[in-house]
């Protein structure tokens, strides 16, 4: 029975170089692998997957009004398809992983979706969290913040080098992201007397106030 994965990490953890290896053993033994990305930040409109290692794949892009059950249907009839890979499943609208998931469920298609779990400001993206609720099998990709601890958080630095505590979480601009731990990604994101933590809800992030008692508690610990 094949399954849906979700491999996720912070940023520059590798997930894109995994992705092409693995797309790559599919091809080696001839087998068809169907490759996509989100159009959000294609050049020119051309699909490709890229990693830091310098390996470039041409791929399928993904357009949130797209139905990916019909696509991969319709490839189907053209040629097998034995695996499909997606990159930046992060920006996965939440009916498109369901798209994804019926892929593997009815026409027994391994599905392998890559992403950041969240986003700058801790807040997970749409298409992560539908995939950490429904994905048959979770895996995550470590990276390392800068003082060795695993990081899981993505800050967001302007062209100034300045922390961004607000913004859209899909931003196509100068700015520049750095994978922490959690405790130097809180460090960089306060604002003296708030934390940028939001809530996982439907509505609108809300900024959660830092209780004093927890400020005067880690005061204590030097």
């Amino acid at each position: 029975m094949a399954k849906l994965y979700f491999s996720y990490a912070a940023m520059n953890a590798g997930k894109s170089t995994i992705l092409l290896q693995a797309a790559h053993n599919y091809q080696e033994r001839g087998m068809n692998a169907l490759l996509y990305t989100s159009a959000l930040y294609a050049e020119g409109g051309v699909g490709k997957i890229s990693s830091r290692i310098g390996l470039d794949v041409e791929a399928n892009l993904y357009r949130q009004e797209d139905n990916l059950l019909e696509q991969i249907v319709a490839a189907n009839k053209q040629e097998k398809v034995d695996c499909i890979f997606v990159d930046e499943a992060q920006f996965l609208t939440s009916k498109q992983v369901w798209q994804l998931a019926r892929v593997s469920d009815h026409m027994n298609i391994p599905v392998m979706c890559y992403g950041l779990r969240t986003d700058f400001q801790g807040k997970l993206f749409e298409g992560s969290a539908e995939l950490l609720a429904i994905a048959d099998i979770l895996r995550e990709i470590r990276t390392i913040c800068e003082c060795g601890r695993k990081a899981t958080m993505v800050v967001r630095f302007d062209e100034h080098g300045q922390p961004m505590r607000e913004g859209d979480q899909v931003s196509i601009g100068k700015e520049i992201y750095v994978s922490m731990c959690r405790k130097h990604w809180e460090e960089k994101m306060r604002d003296p007397a708030v934390i940028t933590a939001f809530r996982l809800e439907s509505n609108p992030a809300t900024p959660l106030t830092l209780d004093e008692d927890d400020d005067d508690s880690l005061a204590q610990l030097g």
